[in-house]
């Protein structure tokens, strides 16, 4: 179905009949993407003395309970919350969700002891676009993304001068195929995270970073529509379901 948005581009023309989705869903198996040093998510029947949640167990409906990290255990959208004293929740701060967005592919550099994704890379593939929100794959992309186990790995990251460039270009929103935009040890700078937010200035309230998504190899870099989806949790954080939409005129 092809239909027309209004924005303050101009009228965009998208193919809602093909949605490209780009989230990792959360699964209760050990083979589930995971980081930060904790065990994988359960999903498992309420039981009480009178009560199993499972039709396969008798009971008239499946009822779980679910325990998981949205920040570990898989494609999650997080706010300024994540890293304030103060309280801050995605569900508050994110009010719009529909936005225009580039997809790049970025290979890390070497430097030192990490692998890092500099200003210089992002500028160059950026050229003079200012979407409102960023989509980064880093490369090599395979499969196993999906079901990595990230603890101790080092991941790669975004320089603080790559984040100051992103949010100088007005980009509010960054998604990324990796569990943070930080180094995964790093003293507690968070100096991505504190660069994007402006967090020592006037704070970027309505902007986002999601991380632990997977874009597929097939799903071209360029332009898109992105619907960003969250579930409607009083956190930080939630787990969250970004969708391109090819923009066809």
């Amino acid at each position: 179905m092809i239909t027309t948005i209004e924005h303050n581009s101009g009228k965009l023309q998208i193919d809602l009949s093909n949605p490209l989705d780009i989230s990792i869903p959360l699964r209760a198996s050990k083979r589930n993407v995971n980081a930060w040093y904790i065990s994988e998510p359960k999903i498992e029947p309420v039981k009480t003395k009178d009560f199993i949640g499972s039709v396969k167990a008798g009971a008239d409906v499946n009822f779980n309970d679910i325990y998981f990290n949205p920040h570990a255990h898989g494609t999650h959208t997080e706010c300024i919350g994540h890293i304030t004293e103060e309280f801050h929740s995605i569900n508050k701060n994110l009010k719009q969700f529909f936005f225009t967005a580039e997809l790049i592919s970025v290979a890390p550099e070497n430097y030192m002891k990490d692998t890092i994704i500099s200003k210089k890379q992002i500028e160059a593939l950026l050229k003079d676009k200012k979407p409102e929100a960023l989509v980064i794959r880093t490369m090599p992309n395979t499969k196993d993304k999906k079901n990595r186990h990230y603890s101790e790995t080092n991941w790669a990251y975004l320089t603080e001068e790559a984040m100051v460039f992103i949010r100088e270009q007005g980009i509010q929103h960054v998604l990324i195929d990796l569990p943070s935009v930080d180094r995964e040890h790093d003293g507690g700078k968070l100096l991505a995270h504190k660069a994007f937010w402006n967090f020592d200035g006037e704070r970027r309230m309505h902007c986002t970073i999601t991380e632990f998504i997977y874009v597929r190899n097939k799903i071209k870099d360029g332009n898109y529509m992105l619907n960003l989806q969250i579930a409607p949790f009083e956190n930080d954080a939630s787990p969250s379901k970004p969708i391109l939409y090819e923009i066809l005129a």
